[in-house]
């Protein structure tokens, strides 16, 4: 990796990152949990959950599945890093994919952190039915959105659009993919 470009990319993932914990644990020490604090109006609260599965809110599997996902967070943390170096190397790769790729592995180590680690310093945040903490933390989430309930004739009670609760981590993961598919695509066609 060159090293102005990569420690830009460097300093720019840790910032990410230290962002990133920060709220969370701001959440987890003054908020209990199902707390939510009203921040603009009825439509952006902080909402503070504990998610054992994986972006907002989805879960699969049980502990198997816990277990399956933290392989899966880790083997994708470490090909990105790669995969970033590798194209960090390269002048002809953009800035903008390589920040956006940073912003998705950025958001992956975040989340690896709550999982692993988080079980061990709140005992209270261990997935249930977990065999030990390391690995079993669950991942702290805050953001809410209740934009709007609706209730179409065939369902039985009213759901909320965009009812599911996420984090900073996964705000970078979402936001960094979306900016690749819309503003990097050409890059990613070229190269295949």
């Amino acid at each position: 990796m060159k090293s102005s470009k990569g420690t830009r990319l460097f300093i720019l993932g840790a910032v990410l990152v230290v962002l990133d914990q920060i709220i969370k644990v701001l959440v987890k020490t003054n908020m209990d949990l199902g707390e939510s604090i009203d921040v603009i109006g009825e439509w952006f609260k902080l909402h503070f959950v504990l998610n054992k599965g994986m972006a907002f809110g989805m879960a699969f599997g049980g502990v198997w599945g816990k277990v399956l996902l933290s392989v899966f967070r880790i083997v994708l943390f470490g090909g990105l890093f790669w995969w970033i170096g590798k194209l960090a190397e390269d002048r002809r790769t953009p800035t903008g994919v390589l920040v956006g790729l940073t912003m998705i592995t950025a958001g992956a180590l975040g989340n690896i952190i709550d999982c692993f680690f988080y079980g061990l310093i709140w005992p209270e945040t261990v997935m249930p039915g977990a065999p030990f903490a390391f690995m079993f933390g669950q991942v702290v989430d805050m953001f809410y959105f209740p934009l709007f309930d609706y209730q179409l004739p065939w369902m039985d009670y009213p759901r909320t659009f965009f009812g599911a609760v996420f984090n900073f981590a996964d705000s970078c993961v979402t936001c960094g993919a979306i900016y690749l598919l819309l503003f990097q695509y050409k890059y990613f066609s070229k190269e295949s």
